[in-house]
């Protein structure tokens, strides 16, 4: 597979998700391009990482110049020819509501054309994902809106710093009843690396992969500042 969908709620941590897959791919050798279709999260958004992403050769395609950091539904043109080029891989960054959706459904030709596997980011610790009933509504909405399959569930249960071995594990319980009730695959939950050694590898048969903290809210990159 060479595009990948990753689509979530607000704070479900898929942001962060397809920056660390994005730098796992490239590191693989491929030739990776990152497109931010989020149009929902003011705070956490992939093309936060450009610069970075520019110095370590990965692609991200968003709004630039005035619009790169505005809070309005806008979409770079860029993103069908990045679709439509095969030669890269890429990886679409969604928000997970309605008018994410909607924005992804735009695409929904060229997608479908090209072949795709949709990864559905999930916080049990969030609002509106944190029950199996919940989650299943979650994915007709988002099938509906953006007339494309989810495939894959993907576990990122935490509390940040209060995040626990237990928590996740019932995280871990909650998404996989979702995805056996709705016909998906589970096999990975997501870690931050400084709370790693609280969460083991293999819980409940799963897969561990650890992430790094790459998105910081406003505030927190002005406490970084000093200022």
């Amino acid at each position: 597979m060479n595009m990948y969908i990753i689509i979530g709620a607000y704070g479900s941590g898929k942001s962060e998700y397809s920056i660390h897959l994005a730098r796992s791919l490239k590191a693989e050798g491929k030739n990776v391009s990152l497109s931010d279709l989020d149009v929902v999260n003011p705070y956490f958004r992939s093309r936060d990482v450009r610069d970075e992403f520019a110095l370590e050769g990965i692609e991200v395609i968003a709004p630039e110049g005035q619009f790169s950091h505005a809070d309005l539904p806008m979409i770079s043109p860029r993103v069908k020819g990045a679709i439509e080029d095969s030669s890269r891989l890429v990886i679409l960054d969604v928000g997970g509501d309605p008018s994410g959706c909607r924005a992804l459904g735009r695409f929904e030709d060229p997608i479908k054309k090209r072949g795709y596997h949709t990864r559905l980011v999930v916080n049990t610790s969030r609002p509106y994902t944190t029950t199996v009933p919940e989650i299943l509504v979650m994915i007709e909405m988002l099938e509906f809106s953006s007339r494309l399959k989810v495939h894959e569930l993907i576990c990122n249960t935490n509390l940040m710093q209060y995040t626990e071995q237990a928590l996740v594990e019932e995280g871990i319980k909650i998404v996989e009843e979702a995805a056996k009730q709705a016909g998906l695959s589970f096999d990975t939950y997501l870690v931050l690396d400084e709370y790693a050694d609280r969460v083991p590898d293999k819980l409940l048969g799963k897969k561990r992969l650890v992430m790094n903290y790459t998105l910081k809210k406003p505030w927190e990159a002005l406490v970084m500042k000093g200022i």
